[in-house]
């Protein structure tokens, strides 16, 4: 199985994008994902197939195929944009529409309109009549076969007009002209504004792409090149001045500084930085000077990560778009169908002019409008996701963003979640041993976990360790093990002391063979940004839930300080995942946690949510990752979530109702062909520009 990941240009609707679905899974593809508006197509070809005869079929079909190893810059001829295709039509469409105004004789003259349709005529053909036959080709009408109807059906009445009957009742000429016209300008207009749409994924991207000053050690003595961040690899030594951008993830060997990380966190503030610090690639050094080994190039970076999983996440489509993309394959010949019958009850029922009913049948065609309906969710996702991203939000697939809509709960771990889990040591106790030793047998057993009490101790007690066997880490418990000498030993919270002790006011109690011999205390900081997330989310009428595995005590007292209600302590991971599923029972729930620990929590919720620092990114037991441990990003999160949801909704009613509205107002002869033409450009403008606001709209309502 080989996972394709490619860009192919030339697609501009819902339609051709199904075309090319459809033809990949015809062949056989797996896991096919395909999205007109970022131009992104990504799938899992089976072992036997030859990828290299797949693509080439795409091209086939009349688009264009760019591999991600394929950076060679295509110079892309001027004549080939949609902007010099309108300009170019509209210079000759303004004077065949300037004679509806004004009485210029030579304009009524039918064979000067002729010559100045035919060059847009021409235009239109190549570009909508081409992609109009590669669709029909493939037995997937696009919106491009109602447009080159249209435009065709009164361009030929109007030829047979000037040619056999020679009368001006005939001409229809500036209509063929206009809906070509206004047709291209409605694709320039979808076209910027899908740019929009996309922005942040495209700025993150442009921060991959820097130069970088290598160092290069010879006898002793430094030399800095500067070369292209691109080709610096693993282990190389790299300067980084104020103000330059970090070139590649890495860790310090030297100096110190302050770096804004603002495009990880969407925190501006800049973060202090020293020896054996991380930093992450694209992020600006804002004061200091440092030296740094490269430990992560190309799409092992961070950045590239996030970007990677923004656009899976984007191509991941929500049920609501699947209901849009069945309706959009079966919309053009429905249309067509709509645009015969209206014809024909016009003109044999109607007894109208032939003309007449022509006209209306052709605004039928060119009112339609199935982009806006293939538009509407993409748009809308690609905002959102891409501001989430901008904040250091992580949300995995557009399927996530419709569970939000109907989140009442959300459950938060207690240490590493709403504590900082930068845990100090405040006291300890031993009996029957040396300090030397407690430290030593302490230090043994958590070099084992992941908890992050066991990573402060690990920090804080570095010393050789003893040989254990027998290993075992107990969720929720704590360490166990045996020593050479025969010894049992246990390391844990109070449930793993409890048959020994009834005082329940330390962290960790160390026992040996069931006899309590030690005990260890931390002090552990709430977040500064905990209680504010609490109280705006009670602001909207989320109830928060404190749910760990720490002492009655400890968590009732956490509660207090914060106004959580509703408190579960003491509690393990599996009797944490029985609590998410009664929750859940109750209403839609959100789990905050580590990622860690709860990690099958994280997985029943819901909607999971990990709190992780950058350079443990890829947690994925969650659907949402709140970057370098941001807590205060959560309820942007939750409203990000909801209102995308609540856009994509506003979308899919303008393009069904648009539709709805548009094609019987044409079918009565309510609307002439050339301002239908205008309108249905309008209608994806307007789902593009709703969808932008999501980037300056206040969600916290």
């Amino acid at each position: 199985m080989t996972a394709i990941n490619c860009k192919v240009e030339g697609m501009h609707c819902t339609n051709c994008a199904l075309s090319v679905s459809k033809y990949l899974e015809k062949k056989g593809m797996q896991e096919v994902n395909v999205s007109f508006a970022t131009e992104e197509v990504s799938f899992i070809a089976p072992e036997n197939a030859d990828s290299t005869e797949i693509l080439a079929g795409i091209n086939q079909l009349g688009f264009r195929v760019v591999l991600p190893e394929d950076t060679t810059v295509k110079n892309v001829p001027f004549y080939t944009t949609l902007g010099f295709k309108f300009v170019f039509c509209a210079i000759f469409t303004l004077p065949l529409l300037l004679h509806m105004w004004v009485n210029w004789s030579w304009l009524h003259n039918p064979w000067v309109q002729l010559t100045l349709t035919l060059p847009v005529y021409i235009t239109g053909m190549l570009h909508f009549g081409k992609s109009a036959y590669r669709s029909l080709a493939n037995r997937l009408a696009n919106m491009d076969v109602l447009v080159s109807l249209g435009a065709s059906a009164a361009f030929i009445y109007s030829l047979i007009g000037t040619l056999v009957f020679k009368q001006t009742d005939y001409l229809f000429f500036e209509t063929t002209a206009a809906i070509i016209t206004l047709v291209f300008l409605g694709n320039l207009l979808e076209e910027k504004s899908v740019k929009q749409t996309t922005s942040a994924i495209t700025e993150l991207a442009k921060m991959q792409i820097t130069t970088a000053k290598l160092i290069n050690t010879d006898h002793g003595h430094e030399h800095i090149s500067e070369v292209d961040n691109r080709t610096l690899k693993s282990g190389d030594c790299v300067l980084v001045n104020t103000g330059d951008q970090i070139p590649m993830d890495g860790t310090i060997y030297w100096g110190n500084g302050h770096v804004n990380e603002s495009m990880i966190s969407g925190e501006s503030a800049p973060v202090a930085k020293s020896i054996n610090d991380k930093v992450i690639g694209g992020t600006l050094l804002e004061e200091g000077s440092i030296k740094m080994f490269v430990t992560a190039t190309g799409k092992d970076t961070v950045l590239s990560y996030i970007i990677e999983l923004v656009k899976q996440a984007q191509a991941d489509k929500p049920p609501m778009q699947k209901l849009a993309d069945k309706i959009s394959s079966i919309f053009v010949p429905l249309v067509l169908s709509i645009s015969l019958v209206t014809f024909l009850g016009w003109y044999f029922i109607g007894q109208i002019p032939f003309s007449s009913a022509m006209m209306r049948s052709i605004a039928v065609l060119v009112i339609s409008c199935p982009c806006a309906m293939g538009l509407a969710t993409p748009a809308a996702v690609m905002v959102g996701l891409g501001r989430a991203a901008k904040k250091g939000i992580l949300i995995k697939g557009g399927h996530t963003l419709e569970m939000f809509k109907n989140i009442k709960q959300v459950v938060f771990d207690k240490t590493g979640t709403l504590t900082t889990g930068k845990l100090q040591l405040n006291a300890y106790h031993f009996s029957g041993m040396t300090e030397e030793e407690f430290k030593q047998i302490v230090y043994s057993l958590e070099k084992y976990s992941s908890h992050p009490i066991a990573k402060s101790i690990v920090k804080a007690w570095k010393s050789p360790a003893l040989t254990l066997q027998q290993i075992r880490e107990h969720k929720g418990l704590g360490m166990k093990a045996q020593d050479k000498d025969g010894n049992q030993w246990q390391l844990g919270s109070f449930k793993l002391a409890n048959q020994v002790t009834t005082d329940d006011s330390h962290n960790l109690y160390l026992l040996k063979n069931n006899e309590l011999v030690g005990w260890i205390d931390f002090t552990d900081e709430i977040r500064p940004e905990a209680a504010t997330v609490i109280q705006q989310l009670l602001q909207v009428g989320i109830k928060p839930i404190l749910l760990s595995g720490d002492t009655s005590r400890k968590c009732s007292e956490l509660a207090g300080k914060l106004g959580i209600r509703e408190v579960y302590a003491e509690q393990t991971p599996d009797q944490k995942l029985e609590q998410i599923a009664r929750l859940m029972e109750i209403a839609p729930t959100v789990m905050v946690g580590d990622g860690i620990n709860d990690a099958p929590a994280l997985a029943k919720a819901t909607i999971g949510v990990s709190l992780s620092d950058a350079t443990q990114v890829a947690m994925q037991s969650a659907n949402v990752l709140l970057l370098n441990n941001n807590l205060g990003a959560l309820p942007l999160a939750l409203g990000l979530g909801k209102h995308t949801y609540l856009t994509i909704k506003q979308n899919l009613f303008w393009a069904f109702i648009y539709n709805v509205v548009a094609i019987p107002v044409a079918a009565l002869g309510l609307l002439n062909p050339i301002i239908g033409a205008g309108v249905m450009g309008l209608s994806d403008l307007i789902l593009a520009v709703n969808s932008v606001r999501l980037r300056y709209k206040n969600v916290s309502k």
